[in-house]
C-alpha cells in the first residue's frame, strides 16, 4: 500500500472504510428521500381522464 508500517496501513484502511460508510449512508438517505417525494407527488397528481 506504500505505507511505512503495517499499523499505518491498518489505520488508513479503517479511516477509509468509515468514510466510505458515511458516504454510502448519505447516498441511501438521499435516494430514500427522493423516492418518498416521488411517491407523494404521484399521490397528489390529478388523475387524467381521457
Amino acid at each position: 500500500m506504500g505505507h511505512d508500517s503495517d499499523r499505518a496501513a491498518l489505520i488508513y484502511q479503517h479511516a477509509t472504510r468509515d468514510a466510505d460508510q458515511k458516504i454510502a449512508d448519505a447516498l441511501s438517505a438521499r435516494v430514500e428521500a427522493e423516492r418518498k417525494n416521488d411517491e407523494e407527488r404521484s399521490a397528489d397528481a390529478p388523475v387524467s381522464r381521457s
